[in-house]
């Protein structure tokens, strides 16, 4: 069984070293560690700090393409060196390593292909009140919006088999915390989480520029992900409202028209017609979403399926070679 620990960096020499100090070298179960770090575009010494620790893969950026990208070439450069599990955490040391045990546990022991860390957002010092509060309303809607139970849906610190791996997709180019579980509970993936230590905040978050900016962004990512994985419900949800509203305006005016004064209301008929309309023709739009949405599965099992095995492939290819070094090896002994 091997784990990989991915970890994105941009501009990390500070604390790359302290992060990388505090990961497990050795866990129950596990029969080898490795540690693969994202280089998103540093202009400082992130990869020389890197290098002289031993990480074992470094996957580079020449220009920055932001957090959801780096996590998902993570994920491929894991996939591609054989990682059965795969464990995603920050290069400002902000979890514990010891943790990464606690986290990986239930993929270890069948129970879940995805785990999320649950961090104590209300002990945590660094984190305002506003803050606090946030994160626990977008945790509620991520869980509405994918039908689960994750209490802490932007923790990025989280583990991944094998399978869940290959099957994940990230649209966005923001983050992928919010929309990875959202497909995951729409896609019926086995997904928990488990209470983890967070350490004091070495540097301040980079994830956004402004409390206003990461409320835009993240209500945006959260409705594109209801959108692609439940269109019919959202488009029925939204074309409800103005269907309704059309409905009573066209009640009052049947009402003013029974009674004798419909030709003064008009205005109403006409306003109420095209609500009503609005509100179907979004409905519309609805049925021929989900009709792409099914389309989107049967185009998602394909790439998976190609994706096992592309990396089957390479892994054969990987093992090959190295059965031919000692060959050749042997060869050049004996002359």
């Amino acid at each position: 069984m091997k784990l990989i620990i991915q970890i994105p960096c941009l501009n990390e020499a500070e604390t790359l070293e302290i992060a990388l100090n505090d990961l497990p070298k050795h866990i129950d179960g596990i029969d080898e560690i490795e540690y693969l770090i994202i280089n998103d575009g540093s202009v400082d010494n992130t990869v020389e700090v890197a290098r002289n620790w031993g990480v074992d893969y470094i996957v580079s950026f020449k220009r920055n393409k932001g957090l959801a990208k780096g996590f998902m070439a993570g994920i491929d450069a894991c996939l591609r060196n054989g990682a059965d599990i795969i464990v995603n955490t920050d290069a400002d040391n902000q979890y514990c390593g010891e943790d990464i045990e606690k986290l990986i546990r239930p993929i270890l022991d069948g129970k879940a292909e995805i785990v999320i860390g649950e961090r104590p957002i209300d002990d945590t010092e660094h984190f305002s009140p506003l803050k606090k509060k946030l994160q626990h309303l977008g945790s509620y809607v991520v869980r509405v919006a994918s039908n689960t139970d994750i209490p802490d849906a932007p923790s990025g610190f989280r583990a991944f088999s094998r399978d869940a791996a290959i099957h994940l997709n990230v649209m966005n180019n923001y983050t992928y915390t919010l929309e990875t579980i959202v497909q995951a509970g729409r896609t019926n993936m086995a997904i928990t989480s488990v209470p983890v230590r967070t350490n004091g905040e070495l540097r301040k978050s980079r994830l956004f520029s402004s409390m206003g900016a990461y409320i835009k962004r993240s209500v945006l990512t959260i409705i594109r992900a209801f959108m692609m994985y439940r269109p019919l419900t959202f488009f029925s949800i939204v074309g409800l409202i103005p269907f309704i509203i059309g409905i009573l305006i066209m009640i009052r005016f049947l009402i003013y028209f029974f009674q004798g004064y419909g030709n003064g209301h008009i205005q109403s008929l006409i306003f109420a017609s095209t609500l009503i309309m609005l509100g179907f023709m979004t409905f519309i739009v609805g049925l021929q979403a989900d009709v792409i949405a099914n389309n989107r599965k049967l185009l998602e099992d394909i790439q998976y399926r190609v994706r096992r095995l592309d990396y089957k492939e390479e892994e054969r290819e990987k093992e090959s070679s190295e059965e031919e070094k000692p060959e050749k090896e042997e060869k050049e002994n004996g002359q």
